[in-house]
């Protein structure tokens, strides 16, 4: 099968024109970068845990009937997904203070936030993804409030969903990242979960010992960073057999 026309390549996956009108080819690379792009890496198998594990995420929401672009999974490294037009944000939901959070407020990493927190960035890697207000979201075009109470319903549906999932794997979910798109179907738009949910974009601790089990052990130079993903899709039972298998290359399809 002849190579298909790739549309876009971001930090962690290359999307490629799809089969069908209205469909994309997502592939999910090794390559891991942190600090808006300025620390570089590659974790080996990373693309092929990513693609299980947002796959078996994506498919567990689906059931609870959130909307999302998943359609299927291809093979180790690629998945069909709808095409969407991406709201250019940032949807970031905590339950523990981590990260930027933990540095900005003076708020000691670990403590339990009295209340879920959702945070607004605006996807602009030459501005370093800056956390931006309702106001600024409405005021620039960003999403209209119809947009952002859908984005803000779901997002706190999801929180409550992945929270419970985890915790009965022995994970706590710190705080983790979404992206949404509006689909288009004739005149019809809905608002839908896009990109993907893995340890890319979670933060996940161990239960017991609260072990990073996520890309800061990249960040951090932690080391260990292939097994604690592996770990994660391990205890949600769906680690491939024998191991993240690769995929040499997004010329085909299965």
């Amino acid at each position: 099968m002849a190579r298909r026309r790739q549309i876009y390549e971001g930090k962690a996956k290359v999307l490629f024109e799809g089969p069908e009108p209205g469909t994309i080819v997502q592939y999910f690379k090794d390559d891991a970068t942190a600090f808006n792009n300025k620390k570089k890496g590659v974790i080996t198998g990373k693309g092929v845990l990513n693609n299980r594990i947002s796959e078996f995420l994506m498919i567990k929401l689906a059931e609870i009937g959130i909307p999302t672009h998943f359609v299927r999974r291809l093979n180790m490294r690629e998945q069909l997904v709808r095409e969407v037009e991406i709201i250019p944000l940032e949807v970031v939901i905590r339950n523990i203070a981590a990260g930027s959070l933990s540095q900005r407020y003076g708020v000691p990493e670990g403590t339990a936030l009295p209340r879920s927190i959702i945070e607004y960035y605006y996807k602009n890697d030459e501005l370093n993804d800056p956390l931006v207000s309702e106001e600024h979201i409405t005021a620039f075009g960003w999403a209209n409030t119809h947009d952002l109470d859908e984005m803000m319903g779901l997002s706190l549906r999801i929180n409550d969903f992945l929270t419970g999932l985890f915790l009965g794997v022995g994970i706590r979910l710190i705080d983790f990242k979404l992206e949404f798109g509006r689909l288009w179907e004739g005149e019809e738009m809905r608002i839908v979960l896009a990109d993907e949910i893995s340890p890319d974009n979670c933060r996940l601790w161990d239960l017991k010992t609260n072990e990073k089990m996520d890309k800061d052990r990249f960040r951090r130079d932690l080391g260990g960073v292939e097994e604690a993903y592996q770990e994660v899709a391990r205890r949600l039972g769906i680690l491939p057999e024998g191991g993240p298998r690769d995929l040499k290359g997004p010329e085909t399809m299965q």
